[in-house]
């Protein structure tokens, strides 16, 4: 496939962006908004998105076809980035964006008088009307680590009519790219509403164009990063920013009466690992067990390990940047010196020439950053209140918990669990998997977007 040049990011590397060109396209953006976007009807983007995520599950799709054959470019292994696409995809059907639709605008009218969800009430109280509104322009900062914030940031606009530039970190640009040509593929005039570009993270000429251009602006990075762009934002530009965060799990020894239900879970949590290759923020970092099941926290490590290793079989993790593998090998190397002296609260299981997978059984329940890119900790918690107790370093930090818990406990441990903070809680095996209705940090998706106005009658 010779994809056309329609984006910033399809120019040849050695090409130098300046702050006019930024400008022009910005500009640009504003313009074909007005003319193709601003008036479209809700009704009418559902079904563009359903039916375009329909053709990105489909194997005979180019755009999906081109993506997989050079997953590398995107820094996974084929079967991992399949995977991680056909997950993200399935989302996006009419009932679930009908769903978040529903869930966040509540029915209400938008500005050029749409309904923003089929068959709800649009008054807001006895006298009230409400009325939406979405950016005119959007600014995305995408981090690099996985896709699917950077694609899901580009369905949201659409859906609240908003120009949008998308700035890639430097050498990620690679799917946002390719799914903003299936865009363009499918509905041109959409297509010329979006740019993407890509370039290294500190070129305050380029980014001060396009933050004064954008009257909102989203960023996903290091709380650092965050910081930085939010001083340089002037006041009155609306900043969604998405920063560091967690996730861990947690499995009761209930959860585990024996090898059948062991093997369930076992499998549950490799699909967590390996997703994305661990990399994002609902990926574990650690996974508790509760002792006193018939399977032991010790033993269910080693359980895991066999299992990362079939599943590297058919799933491998992928070639990843010489410096994170030497991570990897520096921290399996402090564990190992670690379990030849107390072989009684840690042990280790690896893969072999390679540092495609790595599982740390360790008895001090402290909760600990992992190195990613499957390298997982399973460490024992007598009960949720010692493991709160124990990950108070990262509280505040928390995004998802993945749990395996007998149905009845679900309830209660999801309670405790939101009042400690953590922001989303689900099964075991669906922690990469978020809905799409999902409330990112704790926030509403699409409401964190949009400007209400009121209209009242006496």
């Amino acid at each position: 496939m010779n994809l056309p040049n329609y984006f910033i990011a399809d120019l040849p590397p050695e090409a130098t962006l300046s702050p006019a060109m930024i400008l022009e396209a910005c500009q640009t953006l504003k313009r074909n908004r007005d003319q193709y976007l601003a008036h479209r009807s809700l009704p009418s983007m559902v079904t563009l998105l359903a039916k375009l995520a329909q053709n990105w599950l489909e194997p005979d799709f180019p755009f999906r076809q081109f993506a997989l054959k050079n997953a590398a470019v995107a820094g996974f292994s084929q079967a991992t980035l399949q995977r991680g696409l056909d997950n993200f995809f399935k989302q996006l059907t009419h009932e679930n964006l009908r769903a978040l639709l529903a869930q966040e605008l509540g029915g209400a009218m938008d500005a050029t008088g749409g309904q923003a969800a089929e068959n709800a009430p649009v008054r807001g109280g006895q006298g009230i009307f409400r009325f939406w509104r979405g950016p005119e322009f959007q600014a995305h900062i995408a981090a690099g680590n996985i896709p699917n914030p950077a694609l899901t940031s580009i369905i949201f606009g659409l859906l609240t009519r908003s120009a949008q530039f998308m700035k890639c970190a430097s050498g990620s640009s690679f799917l946002p790219r390719i799914f903003a040509h299936s865009i363009y593929d499918a509905d041109p005039k959409l297509g010329a509403c979006l740019e993407i570009a890509e370039w290294r993270g500190g070129k305050i000429e380029l980014e001060n164009v396009l933050f004064s251009e954008a009257d909102c602006v989203t960023a996903t990075g290091s709380d650092e990063a965050l910081g930085k762009i939010r001083l340089r934002l002037p006041f009155n530009k609306r900043f969604l920013a998405y920063g560091h965060r967690v996730s861990f799990g947690f499995i009761t020894s209930d959860a585990l009466p024996g090898a059948r239900a062991a093997d369930k879970i076992v499998t549950a949590a490799v699909d967590d690992i390996v997703a994305w290759n661990q990399l994002g923020c609902l990926s574990p970092h650690v996974i508790y067990v509760q002792p006193g099941g018939e399977i032991s926290p010790e033993n269910f490590a080693e359980q895991l390990a066999a299992e990362l290793e079939r599943r590297e079989a058919h799933e491998p993790r992928g070639e990843i940047p010489a410096e994170e593998s030497a991570a990897i090998a520096s921290r399996r190397a402090f564990y190992e010196i670690r379990a030849a002296h107390s072989p009684e609260t840690t042990r280790h299981w690896r893969s072999k020439d390679s540092t495609a997978w790595t599982v740390i059984f360790e008895a001090d329940p402290r909760f600990q950053l992992s190195c990613l890119n499957r390298f997982i900790y399973i460490k024992p918690a007598s009960d949720l209140k010692t493991l709160l107790e124990h990950a108070d370093a990262v509280r505040g930090k928390v995004s998802s918990v993945g749990i395996a818990a007998p149905e009845e406990m679900r309830p209660e441990l999801a309670a405790r669990l939101a009042q400690w903070g953590a922001t989303r809680v689900c099964p075991l095996g669906q922690m990469q998997n978020p809905p799409l209705t999902w409330r990112h940090d704790g926030r509403p998706p699409l409401g964190d977007l949009v400007t209400w106005t009121d209209l009242e009658f006496l």
